[in-house]
């Protein structure tokens, strides 16, 4: 069903014109700077822009050159980046500017191809910084640019099949104008997050609505096609905050987990043991179940955790350091928790205890 594709050349001006009319202030733009386009995009992959928005301002303010944050130790990336989630990001961010300012003397790659090469940096990212830093006419294809393309050009591509890619990037490389792409790429993005939004589109009052597939064939619920083929796996965790005095034991996530870097508690999962303090150490402990359970969605895991306090009694902190040493957790006195990057159900359950 997917018709020519025609007159691109309107449909790129149909929509710079919207672009125009409808403006938008964002810290990111108006800048041909490499170091903050790449900045803003990174943290806005995943991340709506209102909640991207405070943290880009974090990173420039904290490390206002790529040197800066290159320079930097990875724990306290990690920490200001705590609560945007999918951590992978910060640490390629981290891993990126260090590259870029050991490797290639702190300037970033001038051509789509270059930038290709970067840690982190997708067929997406890397259009976006070459688009908008150094003009070069090569279209961005985000979730906004699949659902703009699928609708007004009747394409019933599966999004999350492997050609989709390449059939989507073929056409926008078609549609964008070569005197300004750096403009063209804002205006579509902005056009799908704001007018050709995926559930409620402003249809009426939209300027392609006369050659819209999708409007004219009544399927703008149905594009685009996408088959989620995600499964979602649903885990139990048995948090034990273990305590003696004001020393809180931590654990520090390790390689290859999904919070790499980050630090949480002791953890009990459902089908699996976790040893605890043996029972000489833990004789005259006081716990307490807390009654509220926690429930935290990622991309692909649904966690349900529960919380349980242990209090050591003082008497007994040596033979809990010996543990922990062997066990491989470390105690933090309560005071230092605020500087540890942690999860974000971490942080939900402390604020919810006043810490």
């Amino acid at each position: 069903m997917n018709r020519k594709y025609t007159d691109l050349q309107a449909f790129s001006y149909q929509i710079l014109f919207w672009y125009r009319s409808n403006p938008r202030e964002l810290p990111w733009r108006g800048t041909k700077n490499p170091y903050k386009i790449w900045l803003s995009e990174i943290i806005l992959q995943q991340t709506r822009v209102a909640q991207g928005t405070p943290y880009f301002h974090k990173f420039v303010n904290n490390y206002p050159t790529i040197h800066d944050l290159a320079n930097a130790p990875e724990e306290e990336v990690l920490r200001l980046w705590q609560g945007l989630g999918y951590y992978s990001r910060a640490r390629n961010l981290h891993a990126c500017a260090k590259y870029v300012c050991f490797e290639l003397g702190g300037k970033f790659p001038e051509t789509y191809e270059g930038l290709l090469k970067l840690k982190g940096v997708g067929s997406y990212t890397a259009s976006a910084i070459a688009s908008f830093a150094f003009g070069q006419a090569k279209a961005v294809v985000d979730g906004n640019v699949f659902r703009v393309l699928a609708r007004y050009f009747g394409i019933e591509t599966d999004i999350a099949s492997s050609p989709a890619k390449k059939e989507f990037e073929a056409l926008a490389d078609q549609i964008i104008p070569k005197n300004s792409p750096d403009e063209y790429n804002q205006a579509i993005m902005d056009f799908g997050s704001r007018q050709c939004t995926p559930l409620s589109p402003d249809c009426s009052n939209c300027p392609l609505q006369s050659n819209c597939f999708a409007f004219n064939n009544n399927m703008v619920k149905d594009l685009p096609v996408k088959i989620n083929k995600t499964k979602i796996t649903e885990r139990n965790l048995h948090y034990y905050i273990i305590k003696c005095g004001k020393e809180w034991v931590w654990k520090k996530r390790g390689s290859g987990d999904i919070w790499e870097g980050l630090f949480d508690f002791p953890v009990k999962e459902s089908d699996k043991s976790m040893k605890l303090p043996n029972l000489d150490l833990m004789e005259g402990e006081e716990t307490h179940l807390f009654e509220k359970k926690y429930r935290h969605i990622l991309s692909h895991q649904r966690l349900n955790a529960t919380f349980s306090e242990v209090e050591i009694p003082a008497n007994k902190y040596d033979k809990l350091s010996k543990w922990c040493n062997e066990e491989g957790y470390i105690l933090v006195n309560e005071d230092e928790i605020d500087y540890l990057a942690k999860p974000k159900l971490i942080i939900n359950f402390l604020t919810d205890q006043g810490i």
